[in-house]
């Protein structure tokens, strides 16, 4: 492994009643983070950072798909899906961005899912403890409001400073009482007001 990983974690969670009332059929949602040590901490202002992008991206992408799809128990179990990283106080968000924006890295999870839609991310610094969001959508219809669900979790110890929490989230259904509607409801009625 290129990137050098201090360990991994994983975070799963099962919603079963919502708003006081029993889900129809539980959600379940799981996220697998590596923490890594940041390639580029400690070297300046570094105006390339392709050469360690190359090095380790896919590997780390390869290495967190499929520990994502064991614990949901299959890729066909998933319908939405996400990403996140997280850089260390002294790293900048480029670094985080560095990671898990390039194809090399989500390529192994869109593939692994047969999926349709991008994968929808967040990207901030934080340190030991911070809040990490993996913002998820429907796999194949980006437009399926139901499945716009985020699971939060934290690391006590991480990221240090010169750390980088790379993360991938998956669920096996949307919110459990969804009744917003869809985008294409939404496009509809638009069109009829305009009319």
């Amino acid at each position: 492994m290129a990137f050098k990983i201090r360990k991994i974690c994983t975070y799963v969670e099962e919603v079963i009643i919502e708003g006081g009332k029993k889900a129809d059929r539980s959600v379940r949602m799981a996220a697998v983070a590596a923490v890594i040590e940041n390639p580029w901490h400690g070297k300046g202002f570094v105006d390339d950072l392709k050469p360690e992008i190359l090095d380790g991206c896919s590997e780390l992408g390869a290495l967190i798909v499929d520990k994502l799809v064991g614990i949901m128990g299959g890729s066909e179990n998933i319908e939405a899906y996400g990403k996140s990283a997280v850089v260390g106080m002294e790293g900048e968000i480029e670094h985080a961005s560095g990671v898990i924006h390039t194809l090399r890295f989500g390529n192994h999870y869109r593939d692994a899912v047969n999926a349709k839609s991008y994968l929808c991310f967040t990207n901030k610094r934080g340190s030991g403890g911070t809040s990490i969001q993996v913002p998820m959508m429907h796999k194949d219809d980006e437009g399926m409001r139901s499945h716009y669900i985020t699971l939060e979790m934290n690391i006590a110890d991480a990221p240090a400073a010169n750390e980088i929490v790379v993360v991938l989230g998956a669920s096996d259904g949307g919110r459990v009482h969804p009744r917003i509607g869809n985008r294409y409801e939404d496009l509809k009625d638009l069109a009829n007001e305009q009319q």
